[in-house]
């Protein structure tokens, strides 16, 4: 029998990304390759500094060099990786340098316009820095001057895609090594939104009248170069920008920042308050309409319908200097202000995957 559940509703815990798991697997399998020997735990530094512990499933020699595996522990979040074995092979090279390769379960690129070169293993970014940056403290730590090549395998990971976007973006064969971060924040509509609320009622009751509501790590980062704005005045609204835009209507706030990325803001200039791929999608021939409004010609338009991502749009309309960004964050400021009704001056960002702003719109009613 199922135990019955507590009256009282417990926090919902966190969990670690696929990017941790393969940072602390391929720190295992070099160190054990470097003499450093097995163990069953290993450490690893987060993107934000903290440590973690992330327990090893095995952690072994082979006949290609060494590999050590863990369970993904997406905490209450329901991902679909949640309890997957990730498992990395080390194997040494003469030269220095990290070599990254997707193994089993891991996806390669085959489509222009996501972060990633076509053909590169789906490793994205943060998890190679992360993997990069272990590796080469520990090469330092045993006085080692050659590379290493990183294959990150994930057990059953081509099926496992199939439950996601992968194979609509063109990322074909598996997963994706995921992560900003390095932790899992746990999926919930209601807890999310109620903190939402709280974050900006803690920033008015404290005096602030001006916040930025981010829909990531990279939009704060942009919002703390434009304003210097701190901690308290950044709220981490991910993809519920209609739960902030409702709530400021009851709150004393004269400015409000939103900022996202181009494709999520590209949504909020269609209409839609929840930005998340369940409940929206991009819509590539309303951005074309978008572009022939600035200036794209009919070739341009055809294009951007056909782009595989909105980045790829993005760019396909910048190399011929029609300002895309500009249009579509105009578009999600009157409809951003057309929920507010005018209670709060609102200005809307759209940033690119590296942070730099790509489009900005707003200002004062």
């Amino acid at each position: 029998m199922r135990e019955e559940t507590a009256e009282q509703p417990a926090p919902l815990r966190s969990g670690l990304t696929t990017g941790s798991c393969a940072t602390a697997t391929s720190l295992a399998a070099a160190r054990l390759l470097l003499g450093g020997g097995a163990s069953d735990a290993v450490h690893i530094v987060l993107p934000k500094g903290k440590q973690v512990s992330m327990r090893l499933e095995f952690c072994r020699l082979n006949a290609d060099g060494a590999e050590a595996g863990t369970l993904k522990d997406g905490g209450d979040d329901p991902d679909v990786t949640h309890g997957a074995l990730l498992h990395t092979q080390v194997r040494l090279l003469d030269t220095p340098g990290i070599r990254f390769l997707a193994g089993d379960g891991v996806g390669t690129v085959t489509r222009p316009g996501l972060v990633l070169g076509v053909g590169e293993p789906a490793i994205n970014p943060v998890p190679r820095r992360m993997i990069s940056e272990h590796l080469a403290q520990l090469a330092e730590e045993h006085r080692y001057g050659g590379g290493f090549e990183v294959t990150v395998n994930v057990e059953n990971g081509a099926s496992l895609a199939l439950k996601t976007m992968n194979p609509r973006l063109g990322i074909l064969g598996g997963l994706s090594i995921l992560g900003t971060s390095g932790i899992v924040r746990p999926f919930s509509c209601a807890a999310y939104i109620a903190s939402i609320h709280q974050g900006i009622d803690v920033a008015t009751t404290n005096g602030y009248r001006h916040i930025a509501a981010c829909t990531g790590n990279a939009s704060e980062d942009t919002m703390r170069q434009v304003y210097a704005l701190p901690e308290i005045a950044l709220i981490e609204m991910g993809d519920f920008v209609g739960a902030v835009l409702k709530h400021v209507r009851k709150v004393p706030l004269d400015k409000l920042s939103l900022c996202g990325g181009f494709g999520k803001i590209s949504k909020l200039a269609a209409g839609h308050m929840d930005l998340h791929s369940r409940h929206s999608s991009i819509d590539l021939v309303q951005l074309a309409g978008w572009a022939s409004d600035v200036g794209a010609g009919s070739d341009l338009q055809a294009r951007i319908r056909e782009a595989n991502t909105s980045q790829q749009a993005l760019a396909l309309a910048h190399a011929e200097g029609v300002r895309l960004g500009d249009e579509v964050c105009r578009h999600a400021w009157r409809f951003a202000r057309s929920v507010v009704q005018d209670r709060v001056q609102v200005e809307v960002f759209a940033i690119d995957r590296q942070g730099g702003i790509v489009g900005q719109a707003g200002g004062t009613p």
